[in-house]
């Protein structure tokens, strides 16, 4: 089935979290009220914002260095037999064909997790999936695994895995997040190839309209990587029209739902901030206020 991918831009990729309208706007409460609160919360270092295009530490931002939903996720101590069990369970429905099932180990091989951290055997998994199910209806209940497979399989593509036949290979990466971007609509595919576009030294203009249009699509569904660099583009006026009010509000709602390690998500929200005017401020907090409404504008 690969092969009829390669003819139709297939691939794999990792779940990504799925948000209801009622929870982007819970998220987004709260980061109206963390923005509200920020301007008395900046640290000294962040007053010095240059004002840059994107300052040199966030140009070298990774597109992904994990599998989505991987961060962070707490893991229970289970009895070694009960493991054992699971585990036989798995591979047993996963050499059923059983999606879901396929997906969790490929996961359990990438993070290590119960398993000896193997890319490889993750990687079989997810092609699995992807030779299986790449056309499948967007609307199937698998077919958010699927999408997530195909990312899995683009990040793969794009570091390759040492001492084996996976080599970094960009175009094949590509070819992954397009599928799941395009046909599934998968909002992690959609800021991995905005990404690749982006960041290419030499792209075009319409590469850099491609990027950009695949990152705003990204961030209204709420992936807030995407968030993070649409703001930052918007508010520094980097390769954008600047608009310092809107990319601070992209920064706000991405600072919201940033993790711990994230650090850069943060600092670039601290930046902005601190050089916005009371008027940016001001309008952001309208933005904001558009956005839990539901109007997104």
């Amino acid at each position: 089935m690969l092969s009829r991918l390669d003819q139709r831009s297939g691939g794999q990729s990792p779940i990504p979290a799925v948000r209801t309208r009622n929870s982007v706007m819970r998220t987004s409460r709260r980061a109206i009220v963390a923005f509200v609160l920020g301007a008395g919360a900046l640290a000294a270092p962040a007053l010095a914002f240059d004002g840059a295009p994107v300052n040199q530490k966030d140009a070298t931002i990774p597109v992904v260095t994990t599998l989505p939903g991987a961060a962070g996720a707490v893991r229970s101590k289970v009895p070694p037999a009960t493991q054992e069990t699971s585990l036989s369970a798995l591979q047993y429905a996963a050499e059923g064909g059983h999606p879901i099932a396929q997906w969790k180990l490929g996961r359990m091989y990438a993070n290590g997790d119960g398993v000896a951290q193997d890319d490889v055997r993750a990687f079989e998994y997810f092609s699995r999936i992807a030779n299986a199910h790449a056309e499948d209806s967007p609307s199937a209940p698998q077919a958010q695994i699927v999408a997530n497979a195909f990312v899995a399989l683009g990040r793969y593509y794009l570091s390759g895995i040492p001492n084996s036949k996976i080599k970094p290979d960009q175009d094949r990466a590509r070819e992954m997040f397009s599928y799941a971007a395009s046909y599934f609509g998968n909002a992690d595919a959609q800021y991995d190839l905005a990404r690749l576009y982006l960041k290419t030294p030499d792209a075009s203009r319409e590469d850099f309209r491609y990027g950009a249009r695949w990152l705003g699509l990204a961030a209204q569904k709420g992936q807030h990587e995407a968030q993070a660099l649409l703001g930052q583009m918007l508010f520094n006026g980097d390769r954008l029209p600047r608009q310092a009010a809107r990319g601070l509000m992209w920064l706000t709602l991405a600072r919201d739902s940033a993790g711990a390690e994230e650090t850069w998500i943060k600092e670039s929200y601290n930046r902005a901030f601190a050089k916005a005017s009371d008027d940016d401020r001001a309008m952001c907090l309208q933005m904001l206020e558009q956005w839990v409404q539901g109007r997104r504008e």
